[in-house]
């Protein structure tokens, strides 16, 4: 991964990414600038792809922790072990 990509954030990468997919689907740039973005719009797929995936990571260990909801005559919508 390229260390430019690896500086974004989740939200930019994803949004250069649309931009990437937007270029190419238009079909109106010329091959080597084509496989440029490809090579682009891969790396920033996969670094998207492992945010994710570490958030995915966290959300499950945070539910495994005893964070569970309120039953709903005791207020419901609130979470076990949160503090609103």
């Amino acid at each position: 991964m390229s260390e430019e990509i690896a500086r974004k954030t989740f939200e930019e990468a994803l949004a250069r990414l649309e931009e990437i997919v937007a270029r190419l689907e238009a079909g109106e740039i010329a091959l080597d600038e084509s496989m440029s973005l490809l090579e682009e719009g891969i790396g920033l797929v996969r670094f998207c792809h492992e945010k994710l995936s570490v958030a995915e990571g966290k959300l499950e260990m945070l539910l495994a922790g005893g964070l569970a909801p309120f039953p709903a005559d005791e207020g419901g919508g609130g979470f076990a072990g949160t503090s609103d």
